[in-house]
């Protein structure tokens, strides 16, 4: 079994409400959605075998984190079911990291059953400039909280009021207390500001854990 991998590598997370946190990043190539404000389309990727991943992994035996992030990784389910198993036989966290548009992946019981933490994107169309995800995001949900979960959405300077209001209802009717983030696009965040104070007054009366979060890596400088 064999994965496109951009790359293999070790940081500190720098988004959501793990900000902070050690980990081994596998960052899966490609992606099912074409995002307007996306900073990680990457060109070039290894097709790497499952064997060699987890060898990469393993050279860095002190962290029990391991952050799926991508493009999208769900997009390659078939290594992914065979891959999760492996990484929880060897007691490692997986924390996936995904646009939460692809249900019926994460449904599987190799994928759902291996997952630790979900970091689910919730893609607003007015942010994406890509059409509405609010059904699969809807069935993704119903899913994701059986396990330990936060919504994330991307604002940008085109983000409506409509759209923002959608992803919070969206939440509200699974659980009010689900960790709710509000991230600005990073080419876009100094401009954003009354934008992300307005937004987080309204969200608050919805949801009781709503954070506004940068990319942390990016500001601190660190991959």
């Amino acid at each position: 079994m064999r994965a496109k991998i951009s790359e293999i590598f070790k940081s500190i997370q720098g988004e959501g409400i793990y900000f902070g946190r050690e980990q081994v990043f596998v960052r899966f190539f490609g992606c099912n959605l074409n995002c307007s404000f996306c900073d990680t389309k990457f060109f070039h990727f290894k097709d790497i075998e499952l064997e060699d991943v987890l060898r990469e992994i393993n050279n860095y035996k002190m962290i029990s984190s391991i952050a799926i992030t991508g493009g999208e990784p769900l997009i390659q389910k078939d290594f992914l079911k065979e891959f999760f198993p492996l990484l929880k036989n060897e007691n490692k966290e997986v924390y996936l990291e995904t646009n939460g548009v692809l249900p019926e992946v994460l449904k599987e019981k190799e994928i759902i059953n291996n997952v630790d933490i979900i970091s689910m994107d919730i893609k607003l169309p007015s942010s994406t400039r890509q059409k509405s995800y609010y059904t699969e995001h809807k069935e993704f949900l119903s899913l994701a909280v059986k396990k330990n979960v936060f919504v994330k959405t991307v604002i940008t300077l085109d983000t409506s009021l409509d759209d923002f209001v959608s992803a919070l209802r969206l939440v509200k009717s699974f659980d009010c207390n689900i960790p709710f983030v509000i991230q600005p696009a990073y080419q876009y965040q100094s401009m954003l500001e009354n934008k992300l104070i307005y937004f987080y007054g309204i969200a608050t009366d919805y949801l009781k854990d709503v954070r506004v979060l940068p990319q942390m890596h990016k500001i601190l400088g660190i991959k």
